[in-house]
């Protein structure tokens, strides 16, 4: 049967309810996105046409066609992260345009503009809760940002600024996901792999198996290694073989640089059209744009607090690398007074070997997945009373190692669902880890009756797949990330709001919204939570203590270095939006360089292209907001601190402090301002010193 017989029949039409991800193909989203567009803009018209400045005739008519849309347009882009392919971006690229542009018309829309207008001064107000009030005023507030204010040629140019935008973020994350992809280093004798463990290794024969070498093993190669991070990173902190380390370094900084690949031009397009943008609409940067719908007031605050943190982790990164090159030069080797970009990873490995005797490799046999994840559903149950259990086989999926679960309240109610995606598979899925909505929660009427529609999550990772008959043996890192993106399902999944647009993370300022991911990182380091997962794959011995106390030591080992790092990329990202002009006298290049001088220990080379492959701001939604994992994480440490000053071995004070927060930061989602939330919470604003003291840069 062709796609076309019968419409009906498109699975990306279902509108509601769990995927169907099983039917769902490529050749699917073109007709669904025709007659999806073409049937929402009726309704817009027709409600524009009738609008009533009132809850039930304005808010519940538009957010059913959001709804709709965001429903389709949420499964398309979940699979183009998952599952991608020639023909998917192929179809995605096609009905990329009409989408943006319905999505401008919906928010410039004049009618409905005004409606939210009138609502925000009619008596009704008077008589809404905190969420309608955050939703209408987010909605006025999206509406301005999105141009309606505009008229004629100003709003032409708008809305050509946004598609050209949207189409160049798409190009760059292509080229950057094409730039690494095209590099790979086949390596086959012996001395090429010296250095590198077992897992890197088994990965290195699976990838080279994957190229077509199908005797590749992990004793005798070939070995492939490619600039995925899950084989990039390990052959960076522990190949011997200085050279390789050079080259691979070097090929890993400059993708997407040069040739057809290049997003240099696409930098400073996307520069040029965002400033535009923002003078479009009466700001004076776009820095100012992005602030208007963030829970920092301004640039000036952004500033301040970076520079707080910068003031207090430099010199520690100073310290850091001369310690760092003592410690080589105690080794004896020739480039210990003269360390290169492509020697620090390394030789930081080796040096938190000596310092902690143990290697992140040795710690995995600890960290089979399955026990992870028990160890994390122990905790969510602990702290929030919580009962998380496996619902595979209740819902389609996209891969067959995926996986369903439910999440039940303490009398065994189901009120949330999530799927998971652990495994890295570089030939069709980006890497890093995400969550992401399939579901919100939100009141609906079936039959008359009015029932609560329970949320459903994506939480993906990037792990190391089971390889040769092991399970998933996972390192640290990954067990801190899975906790992460669990946080964020957390706060989506065990929302109390019933609107929609306000329910879990929907309607939550971006610089707040890391606070209840970044939060649950900090239970890893938590003795009782540590000690419920880490147990040994083959023989069930637990974690040995002088692991956990190593563990312990190890956690602020770098970190000046590692909160430097993360103060350049967002003082950096701030300059781009703010000071910088394109067409004046720096490139973006220059500018990085420039703030460099304050915020790297070690100068980026000549030939460092980062920004091209800086997705986050130029391809993600962190543009001019990548400030915002600092931010929050002064929030979560902050709210983390409250668990310490109680006693984390105090069970009932551990549990009463977990449904405060289950009731103040997970319950409330959208539908109060964060700054409110926060001190719900905590009794007051939040301070720095918890961030500080966690990262051992001020004494305990």
């Amino acid at each position: 049967m062709s796609v076309n017989a019968t419409i009906t029949d498109n699975p990306l039409l279902q509108g509601a309810g769990l995927p169907d991800f099983v039917n769902i193909k490529p050749e699917h989203v073109v007709p669904a996105f025709n007659q999806l567009l073409a049937e929402l803009e009726q309704e817009l018209t027709k409600l524009e046409a009738d609008v009533q400045p009132s809850w039930s005739g304005l808010v519940e008519p538009l957010e059913k066609i959001t709804e709709r849309l965001n429903w389709s347009w949420g499964v398309v882009n979940h699979l183009m992260g998952v599952k991608n392919s020639p023909q998917l971006r192929e179809a995605f690229e096609t009905v990329q345009p009409q989408v943006v542009q319905f999505s401008n018309k919906l928010s410039q829309s004049q009618p409905i503009y005004n409606a939210f207008k009138t609502l925000r001064g009619s008596e009704a107000w008077n008589s809404f809760d905190s969420a309608q009030r955050r939703i209408v005023e987010a909605a006025i507030r999206d509406a301005e940002l999105s141009g309606v204010g505009l008229q004629g040629e100003a709003r032409d140019r708008f809305n050509a600024i946004q598609m050209e935008l949207a189409e160049l973020s798409t190009k760059f994350s292509n080229n950057v996901l094409d730039a690494t992809k095209a590099f790979s280093l086949t390596l086959t004798k012996k001395e090429e792999v010296d250095g590198l463990p077992p897992s890197l290794l088994s990965l290195a024969a699976q990838a080279a198996r994957d190229a077509g070498a199908e005797n590749a093993t992990l004793e005798n190669g070939p070995w492939r290694i490619t600039l995925d991070f899950p084989s990039y990173y390990p052959f960076m902190q522990y190949s011997t073989r200085r050279d390789l380390r050079e080259m691979l370094y070097k090929a890993y900084i400059s993708r997407a640089a040069a040739g057809e690949l290049d997003n240099n031009p696409i930098i400073e397009r996307i520069l040029r059209l965002r400033q535009e943008l923002a003078e479009l609409l009466g700001y004076k940067t776009y820095a100012e744009v992005s602030l208007a719908s963030k829970m920092a007031p301004n640039v000036e605050a952004v500033e301040k607090l970076l520079e707080e943190l910068r003031g207090a982790s430099y010199d520690a990164a100073v310290k850091e690398l001369e310690e760092l090159k003592a410690f080589a030069a105690s080794k004896g080797v020739p480039e210990a007074n003269d360390l290169k970009h492509w020697d620090i990873a390394y030789w930081a490995e080796r040096q938190r070997e000596e310092k902690f005797a143990f290697t992140a490799e040795e710690l995995r046999p600890y960290f089979p997945l399955p026990q992870v994840l028990d160890g994390l559903f122990g905790l969510v149950k602990r702290l929030f009373g919580v009962t998380v259990t496996p619902a595979d086989g209740q819902a389609p999926v996209w891969h067959e190692d995926v996986r369903y679960f439910q999440i039940a309240d303490e009398t065994g109610n189901a009120i949330a669902y999530f799927y998971l995606d652990p495994y890295s598979r570089p030939a069709e899925k980006r890497g890093g880890a995400w969550m992401d909505i399939c579901i919100n929660r939100g009141k609906v009427a079936e039959n008359g009756l009015s029932k609560t529609r329970l949320p459903v999550a994506y939480l993906v990772c990037n792990q190391t797949p089971p390889v040769d008959g092991k399970p998933s043996l996972i390192t640290f890192a990954e067990v801190e990330t899975l906790f992460h993106e669990f946080g964020h399902g957390l706060h989506h999944m065990l929302t109390k709001v019933d609107y929609t647009s306000a329910a879990g993370i929907n309607n939550v300022e971006w610089d707040a919204v890391e606070l209840p991911s970044q939060f649950m990182e900090n239970w890893c380091y938590d003795r009782a939570t540590l000690f419920g997962m880490a147990r040994h794959y083959e023989t069930g011995e637990p974690l040995p203590e002088h692991y956990y106390q190593k563990l312990l030591a190890a956690k602020n080992y770098m970190s000046g270095s590692a909160t430097l790092r993360q103060l350049h990329f967002s003082l950096l990202d701030i300059e781009l939006h703010h000071r910088y002009r394109p067409g004046g006298d720096e490139t973006p290049k220059q500018v990085r360089d420039r703030i460099a001088k304050t915020t790297t220990v070690i100068p980026p080379l000549p030939e460092d292209a980062f920004l091209c492959a800086f997705a986050h701001i130029f391809a993600g939604g962190y543009a001019a907001g990548y400030y915002s994992y600092k931010w929050a994480e002064v929030l979560s440490a902050d709210a983390f601190a409250a668990f310490e000053e109680v006693g984390l071995e105090d069970e009932q004070a551990v549990k009463a402090t977990g449904k405060r927060y289950r009731d103040t930061v997970l319950a409330l989602g959208g539908s109060k301002h964060p700054m409110e939330v926060f001190k719900s919470f905590r009794g007051r604003e939040p301070s720095t010193e918890a961030l500080l003291r966690h990262n051992g840069l001020i004494a305990a």
